[in-house]
Order: structure tokens, then sequence, then C-alpha cells
């Protein structure tokens, strides 16, 4: 299977290279930029400026409701063609959020007289169209990493956005050193922290809690199956490493941008909320915990059904020894689950809080110099996930078959 797997190689470097470019073309509106602006500046005038998030926003959105919603729960358990309804809802979805996204986008570069010095002549709506439409193209081609190429495309387009500041930031970092804004000690104890972290990710991501499970003897067809013994593997972090890494900050940010817009941001009370949730503050530190920590146990319950689990057991004569079936079994599940997502819950929210804690001390970095532990959650889980895809497509035959 390596021919196979050097297409599959081939596809997503291509698609990635394809992701690249296209932060280098502006939207409609936006001439070539001038030369004092380079590498992210250009990016946040190009066609992706939005990225990915108002698609992954919207995704989270719909199986959110759909935890409150008995249509939309039935529909994702429908087979293929109600995970294809959904995905047309969550598609729905994300035009509305992109679109007032990119409105207001537009809108804000019209008030800057360096980039538009004619503001009566600068076509919002156009602008706002092509940075829609830059958003649905990223979503395309995540699918098709997804589909043809190795991992999943919508957490490599994250990982490949946050790995290019890198070798910016390290330069950065290397100037601060050479003019003394920064000691050795603090860079020291940040890389230190930092290859601990990958450490810490990679272990709680294979990180199981093993229920022990019994299956009956029972008799298929003209078959007897014999009696076994097997294992209910419940993941540490079952709420994954999307959603609290990037949707947390949202709902500290949201809120403040919403009053902001409707009051005025030089509103004393509007800007005395910015000033204490802002970054490194104790407020942002205290509210960001209590944001991951509902995020991971809501998003758990989507993912985790104990009363699926229990209900599938029994349909195989499957019990937990000591545990009854039915009920209690669902009961005994839900509490390994509630136990399991507490520790995840923490994992994740000392991992986002790193920088915020770092900044408390006295011993940050610039806060665009800094990948916070949510980057780092992102880049690690993508590249286990390569790793395994990896690993599988050399494994499997021509026809489907693992070795």
């Amino acid at each position: 299977m390596r021919r196979e797997l050097a297409r599959r190689i081939a596809f997503t470097i291509g698609a990635l290279l394809l992701f690249r470019l296209g932060t280098q073309v502006p939207f409609v509106g936006m001439g070539a930029p001038g030369p004092s602006f380079s590498g992210e500046h250009v990016v946040r005038f190009s066609i992706f400026a939005l990225g990915i998030l108002p698609y992954l926003t919207a995704a989270i959105v719909v199986r959110l409701v759909s935890l409150v919603s008995r249509r939309l729960s039935s529909l994702e358990r429908s087979g293929e063609r109600g995970r294809r309804r959904i995905s047309g809802y969550t598609l729905i979805v994300t035009l509305v959020f992109t679109t007032f996204q990119a409105y207001g986008y537009a809108s804000t570069i019209r008030t800057i007289p360096a980039l538009v010095p004619d503001p009566d002549e600068w076509p919002v709506l156009a602008a706002t169209a092509s940075i829609v439409g830059g958003v649905f193209v990223l979503v395309w081609l995540s699918e098709q990493i997804t589909r043809h190429g190795i991992g999943n495309g919508l957490a490599l387009l994250l990982s490949v956005n946050i790995l290019v500041h890198v070798p910016v930031d390290i330069a950065g970092i290397a100037r601060l050193l050479q003019d003394g804004q920064v000691s050795g000690i603090v860079v020291l104890v940040h890389a230190l922290v930092w290859i601990g972290v990958v450490a810490l990710i990679v272990f709680v991501e294979g990180a199981r809690r093993n229920v022990g499970v019994e299956f009956a003897e029972r008799r298929l067809g003209d078959r007897l199956l014999p009696a076994r013994a097997a294992i209910l593997p419940i993941k540490i972090n079952s709420a994954g490493f999307l959603v609290p890494a990037t949707v947390a900050p949202w709902i500290l940010f949201l809120p403040v941008a919403g009053l902001a817009y409707v009051f005025g941001a030089d509103t004393p009370w509007v800007a005395a909320a910015y000033r204490h949730l802002g970054f490194g503050m104790l407020a942002h530190l205290v509210l960001g915990s209590v944001a991951i920590f509902v995020l991971a146990f809501i998003y758990t319950a989507y993912v985790v059904d104990p009363e699926h689990a229990a209900k599938s057991l029994a349909a195989r004569d499957g019990t937990i020894p000591g545990v009854a079936p039915g009920e209690a079994t669902a009961d005994y599940l839900d509490r390994v689950v509630s136990l399991t997502t507490v520790v995840g819950a923490v994992y994740l929210t000392v991992l986002q809080l790193i920088p915020e804690v770092f900044e408390l001390y006295g011993i940050g970095l610039p806060y665009s110099m800094m990948i916070n532990g949510g980057g780092a959650l992102v880049v690690v889980c993508t590249a286990l996930d390569i790793k395994t895809q990896v690993r599988d497509v050399s494994l499997t035959n021509p026809g489907g078959v693992r070795r």
C-alpha cells in the first residue's frame, strides 16, 4: 500500500499548499497590500480571512441543538441519509454566521483610512461575498482532505494556521533576547513547560478507563458462540480537542463584543468589561475555566451515550461484572463517564490557561508569540491522528482488508 499512502500524502500536501496560496489572494475591493504589510497582515485581508472557524462554530451549534432536539438526534442515528441532512443544516448555519462576520469585518476595514482612502467607493457587499466564498472553499477543501488525504481536514487546516506563525514567533523571541527585553531564563522556562505540555497531551489523549465486560454463551444461527470477556474503553478526554480549545475563547469574547456594538466601545462600563475580561486578568482566567468545563461536559454528553451503550450490551448478552443489566448498567457507565470527564475538563483547562498563568506571574512573552494550550492540543492531536491513519493505510490491502 505504499502507492496508496504516497497518493494520499501528495494529495494532502497539495491541498495545504492551495490553502496557503489562498491566504495571499485579497478579497474584492482590496488591492495588493503595500510593502508595510506582510505575513499575518496579508492573511487578514485575504479571502480566507475568517479561516475555517465559522464552519466549526456552526457544527458545534448544530451538535448542541441535537442534544435537546429529538428530531436531530434521530436523524444523526438514521444512517448516511440523516447525516447528510445534518451536514446541510450545518452549512446553512455556517452561511448565516459567516455572512454576519464577513459583513462586520468588511465594514470595519471600510473605516480604516490607511486601507480605504475613499470609504464611499468601498464595495462592502462584494467584499463580504468574497470572504463568505473563501470560508466555503475551505469547508470543501477540508472535506476533500478527509476523504482523499491523510488526517482530519478541519484539524489539519487549523494546525497549519497555527504552525505557520511558529518560525516568525521564534525569530521575534530571538530579537527580544538580543535586545535584552526578555531574559534567557524566561524563554527556557517556556520551552521546558511546552515540552511537558506535549508529553502530557500525548499521554492523556491515549489514556482510557477500561470497563470490564462479560458476554454470555449464545447461539447465532447454527453456531454456538462461547462466553468471553472484553473491555469497554472510555477515553479520559471524550470531549476531544477541537471544541473546548476553539470555542471557549469565543464564549467570553462574543457577549462583550455584542455589548460594544450596541452601546459603543467607549461606554465606561463596556470598556471596564473589556479590561477585566482581557488576557491575563483573573476574571478571564476564572470564566474561561468555567466555559471549558461546561463545554467539556456538554460535548461529552453528545459523543458518549451511556443508555445507548447499555442497550447495545444487553442486545449482545453482555454484562458488567457486579452490575445488573439495563438501567443499572446505564447509571454505572454514566458515573464512569462523569468522573473521566471531570479529569478531562481539568486537563483541558490547565492547557488553555497556561499562558495566562505565565502572564499573572509576570513571566509571559508577548501574547502574539505564545501558542496557547489549545493550539498545542490541536497540533499534537492532529499529528497523532495522522500517525494512526498512516499506520492503518499501510496495513490495509487493496481490497480494504487489514493485514
